[in-house]
């Protein structure tokens, strides 16, 4: 802590009322421990009602005024019930969410009785938890997603204060360039004050849990994937200094940096993109080459493949992950391919055409190499290369296309495969063959299996579906003795 570096609003209030009751203590008024310390009598009022954040330079000069300490000073035990009461309802009052409401902070006197400062209390612990339960409609939430997907668009999913925090991070830890290795992984860990931990008894809604008040980072020890990716996702929520989220259109644009930052941190975007440029001289880029040289799963690829192609190859993409029921869950485009969409514009949750690679390539016997596919479409031809992974949600397609014209860059141009789709523009698959219908249309009636978030809102919580109860005890059960 440097010597004019200011304390932060909460321990300006404890501080404050520390500062008042030693004074009190000592028979000395306001004017007198101003005049000693050189200040006006105001400022000093400030400073003892935590309205003012006092400088370290004038917290020495209180504390020899008072004849005790600068440790006694920012001791962050109160001094007494009463204390704790009003910096607990002050804190409150400055809160962003008492003051959404209309209610502005206001002096607290010492009249005020004990009993009313509790109750203040306790109704601003209702309202946050009441806060914490709000919940989203699949409606709000595919808004979300639409005006997400827009910002993406417009940016070619390329954004550079992301870039530069990875840059920055990575230089920090001493990475000096490359795929970043799992000891630098934890080199990142380490730099950022947090040591890994792999327990037994992880809560089921979370895929870690960060214990903020011993440094502690705590991944399942059943995990079965890339251990690096967990790590980072894990951390850059605290490198991007994110605060709980206030809706759900800001969570899920925090998931969306968080897992773009672990993307860049595992694929360092210059090292990454003097590989692209030399592929796209050869005419030989490939999704499969960016996964085996920085070890990360497809998709990952994928994913860091959108950010850098637009920017820095100068080539518009798509992206789709589908489930093998149909479902696509994931989109991304800036090449005017025409995504099936609902009238808000949303494209995660339609039915992706079954004639599309995304679709054509679960019924592919070969799942060692990648299935390229030329599909012509209601407004142009477009090439894709896709993979199928496993998850426990089962199978997702993971694809990536171009327009036809951007072909000649990649490997798997030359596919003989072809399809034809009219899904976005006319019925195309959406209506069985006219002598399939004509068959079977009075004599099917198929049991619906309805998922079951079909009719229900999205999981309560500030993070959607978080059981927060149960990570609290998963921490206290956790937490280092001593």
């Amino acid at each position: 802590m440097q010597l004019d570096e200011e304390l932060d609003e909460a321990d300006a209030l404890a501080v404050g009322r520390r500062i008042r009751q030693l004074r009190g203590e000592r028979g000395m008024t306001l004017e007198a421990l101003a005049a000693q310390v050189g200040r006006a009598p105001s400022q000093l009022s400030m400073i003892e009602n935590g309205r003012r954040e006092p400088k370290l330079s004038m917290l020495r000069a209180i504390a020899k005024a008072l004849g005790t300490t600068m440790d006694a000073l920012l001791q962050a035990e109160p001094l007494d019930e009463r204390d704790a009461l009003e910096i607990g309802v002050e804190r409150a009052l400055r809160g962003a969410r008492l003051q959404a409401l209309g209610i502005s902070p206001f002096r607290i006197p010492k009249s005020t009785p004990d009993d009313v400062l509790r109750t203040i209390l306790r109704l601003a612990g209702e309202i946050d938890r009441l806060h914490d339960e709000r919940s989203a409609t699949p409606e709000q939430a595919r808004r979300a997603n639409v005006e997400l997907r827009r910002l993406m668009r417009r940016q070619g999913n390329h954004f550079p204060e992301l870039e530069k925090a990875a840059h920055e991070l990575l230089r920090a830890a001493g990475h000096t360039g490359g795929p970043l290795t799992q000891r630098a992984t934890s080199d990142i860990a380490s730099h950022l004050g947090f040591t890994i931990h792999h327990v037994p008894d992880l809560p089921q809604t979370t895929r870690s849990v960060l214990d903020l008040k011993h440094g502690r980072l705590y991944l399942s020890d059943r995990h079965r994937g890339d251990p690096r990716t967990a790590v980072l996702q894990a951390l850059t929520a605290r490198v991007l200094g994110h605060a709980e989220p206030t809706d759900y259109a800001e969570f899920l644009r925090q998931r969306v940096e968080q897992n773009y930052l672990a993307g860049a941190l595992l694929m360092p975007e210059q090292h990454a993109v003097e590989m692209l440029q030399d592929a796209k001289k050869r005419k030989a880029i490939s999704i499969e080459d960016l996964r085996d040289t920085y070890s990360v799963s497809y998709e990952t690829a994928a994913h860091r493949f959108t950010n850098l192609a637009t920017r820095h190859l100068g080539i518009p993409v798509h992206f789709l992950k589908v489930h093998e029921s149909g479902t696509i869950t994931k989109a991304y485009e800036n090449d005017d391919v025409n995504f099936p969409a609902d009238q808000l514009g949303a494209i995660e949750g339609q039915m992706c055409c079954r004639r599309w690679t995304s679709r054509v390539v679960f019924t592919m016997d070969d799942r060692f190499n990648p299935y390229y596919q030329y599909t012509d479409t209601g407004n142009g031809t477009y090439w894709c290369t896709a993979r199928v992974e496993h998850s426990a949600q089962g199978a997702h397609s993971v694809s990536v296309g171009v327009r036809f014209e951007d072909t000649k860059w990649f490997v798997g141009r030359d596919t003989p495969n072809r399809g034809l789709s009219r899904h976005s523009v006319e019925v195309c698959c959406r209506r069985p063959p006219a002598d399939l219908e004509e068959t079977w249309r009075d004599g099917a009636w198929p049991h619906v299996g309805t998922p079951r978030t079909l009719l229900a809102t999205l999981p309560t919580g500030s993070f959607p579906g978080v059981d927060t109860t149960e990570v609290y005890e998963f921490l206290e059960r956790n937490a280092p003795v001593g």
